[in-house]
């Protein structure tokens, strides 16, 4: 089972503070880092490549660095990359060292209970790519316990989990009809994704900056995937009169026929509810067959992996600025 990608803002804080280059001491400053120190900070600040790692983590040995602080500093480099299954493959250093940690010996927490709800959270991750959800329910509702101040950091893997059991059982209603923003007679899912191998739902509103400020990249994507036989269609909420004013304000950039289909969505059967989306804006990936194969964040990566899994010839679009130039 593949694991999501997820990051613990705490800790990723504190890696990209850690990898900021340090400015010249002032004069009469305080005396330089002594070998162990410097040794410690450039562990904690190596980012570049795993062979680097290796390295610092060689030079800290040798400097007489800890166990725990260099355990550590190998975790925030996987979190700060992004890398969860390194992270799960780690859980055997972590419970061999779990008897053993010593707070005077950490680089990185301040309580032990801190240090405790990142080993609980390295087991959920070790479970959940075992396919495990009840390990995994239990870890990382131990790691919230342990730890309240880091839920912030646990809380997008959990709140995707239950995205993604509630997507993978879904059926959309293709008969519900949908009233067109700019001109002409109501249409259907149905009628839109008829003879498509996809379709892409597009939340918005245009009293989002996010939205505003997406909507040239939104609309390259569009033109995209439309000729690689995609439909797209975008949703406004039908919240008033003046929004739907707003709205149509928003796209007259985009000429006289912005890319895909630009509808109202249904007030009283809304499919941005029945799809939980919460954020605007938000992309669905639905297949031919009605199955949900991406709900989340325009700029997730894993939007365009699923695509190119569907269609390995559809190509990114340059982004705005890119265009420009």
């Amino acid at each position: 089972m593949q694991i999501p990608a997820v990051i613990l803002p705490l800790c990723a804080a504190l890696a990209t503070v850690l990898a900021q280059p340090t400015a010249p001491p002032p004069a009469n400053s305080a005396p330089a880092l002594g070998p162990r120190e410097a040794a410690l900070e450039q562990l904690l600040a190596e980012r570049a490549s795993p062979a680097a790692l290796e390295r610092a983590v060689a030079n800290a040995c040798a400097a007489g660095v800890s166990e725990q602080a260099i355990l550590e500093a190998r975790f925030l480099y996987h979190i700060d990359r992004r890398e969860d299954a390194a992270i799960a493959a780690m859980l055997p250093a972590f419970l061999k060292q779990r008897e053993a940690f010593k707070l005077e010996d950490s680089a990185i927490f301040s309580v032990t209970e801190d240090w405790l709800a990142v080993v609980e959270y390295v087991q959920a991750l070790a479970a959940l790519g075992a396919g495990d959800k009840p390990a995994f329910k239990s870890h990382i509702t131990e790691a919230f316990w342990l730890s309240p101040r880091q839920a912030a950091a646990y809380a997008p893997l959990v709140e995707r989990l239950r995205l993604e059991d509630v997507m993978r059982t879904l059926q959309l209603d293709f008969a519900l009809p949908l009233t067109p923003l700019l001109a002409g007679e109501a249409l259907t899912l149905a009628q839109l994704r008829a003879g498509k191998q996809a379709v892409l739902l597009h939340f918005w509103s245009p009293r989002s900056r996010e939205c505003e400020a997406s909507l040239p990249d939104f609309s390259a994507t569009a033109a995209t995937l439309d000729s690689n036989n995609i439909a797209v269609v975008s949703l406004v909420p039908a919240d008033s009169a003046q929004l739907l004013d707003e709205a149509r304000a928003m796209l007259r950039p985009l000429g006289d026929k912005p890319p895909g289909a630009w509808v109202l969505d249904s007030k009283h059967q809304s499919l941005a509810r029945k799809l939980r989306v919460q954020n605007l804006p938000t992309l669905v990936l639905v297949s031919a067959t009605g199955k949900i194969l991406f709900n989340g964040d325009p700029t997730d990566e894993s939007f365009w992996e699923t695509l190119h899994q569907l269609d390995a010839s559809i190509q990114r679009p340059r982004s705005a600025p890119d265009r420009a130039k």
